[in-house]
């Protein structure tokens, strides 16, 4: 019997829910490993309110991976656009409530993967209760996802040290799926919000570093205004390099080569730019992958949503991406 490729994913939210609806349709052993520092939001809510761990990111990754029927993967999206669940995703009121009820997100989150039949595992990072610090250059110092997103500032004095409050622990789950992973994949996401904070948990960079799997960094299309300034594909890739603590981690770096249209630039223009390259790529250690990986579909921002301003209008396709990276080598 061949091989099947234990491939694991580390991000949270809309890049790690792109590359995971690729990738399923392939036969592939997938695990995504999620960051759970989001308090914005409907998750935000939940977690002040009835002190559970936050469920977006892995409603996201759970629906991505789901084989159940398309009114299924519908209703765990469903956001709520008045009254007093206004902004609220069904999953996540769902995630939340199972993990009230069984006193443990794991357990939960195994209930909500049998509902939804999914080809894969969906698993936090940590199980703590964690809060994101970010000290920045000017002495400035950040409580939370939620308030980093909405300064805007973080470009203009830069980012000095993050962390997280109190200490995480590694879920040993996360560490088992990345020591017998064959491709470990850095999705695309908010480096300060959805990626760097998986690697502020105890143990997850090192586990990362040690690792004999293949390592890919799927490179985001576009920064983002206040936080990312004119960075380059390799300014992402040493920022994370940084987080994990080993220089040279990634094998491969994915990247877009097509410019999005005009119109969708110019409407993007106070979010960011488009992420280049740079001259720096073509000398580095990893190898730089290149391709159209432009998804002709404009996003579409529900009602009631409270977290529009934060998202992307353009994105990856899917397909595109997937068959770049099962046809790394």
């Amino acid at each position: 019997m061949p091989h099947i490729k234990k491939v694991v994913t580390i991000g949270g939210g809309t890049g790690t829910f792109t590359v995971l609806s690729g990738l399923k349709n392939y036969p592939l052993d997938l695990t995504a490993i999620i960051a759970m520092t989001d308090d914005g939001g409907s998750s935000g809510v939940l977690r002040d309110e009835y002190g559970v761990l936050p469920p977006g990111d892995l409603r996201q990754a759970l629906v991505a991976l789901s084989d159940a029927g398309g009114d299924m993967r519908d209703l765990f999206n469903h956001r709520y656009q008045n009254g007093g669940l206004k902004g609220h995703n069904f999953g996540n009121l769902f995630i939340s409530t199972l993990e009230q009820v069984t006193g443990n997100l794991d357990k939960a989150l195994e209930v909500v993967s049998n509902i939804l039949n999914i080809r894969g595992h969906v698993i936090p990072v940590t199980l703590s209760k964690v809060k994101l610090k970010i000290e920045l250059n000017n002495g400035k110092i950040i409580h939370g996802e939620d308030a980093m997103r909405g300064y805007r500032l973080l470009s203009k004095f830069g980012v000095k040290k993050m962390r997280l409050e109190p200490d995480a622990v590694a879920n040993p789950k996360a560490l088992e799926a990345i020591k017998g992973a064959d491709l470990i994949i850095v999705c695309p996401g908010h480096l300060y919000g959805s990626l760097i904070p998986n690697f502020l948990v105890k143990g997850i960079g090192q586990a990362v570093a040690k690792s004999k799997a293949k390592k890919v960094y799927v490179a985001n299309l576009m920064n983002r205004h206040g936080d990312t300034d004119n960075f380059t594909v390799k300014d992402y890739v040493d920022a994370l390099e940084k987080a994990i603590g080993k220089k040279g981690t990634f094998d491969y770096v994915v990247y877009n080569t097509k410019t999005p249209p005009k119109n969708l630039i110019k409407k993007y223009a106070e979010e960011g730019e488009p992420v280049v390259c740079g001259d720096e790529c073509q000398n580095a250690a990893f190898k730089l992958v290149g391709a159209n990986l432009l998804s002709k579909n404009v996003t579409n921002i529900t009602k009631g949503d409270t977290l529009a301003w934060q998202r992307a209008l353009i994105r990856h396709d899917s397909d595109a991406l997937a068959k770049v990276i099962v046809g790394l080598k």
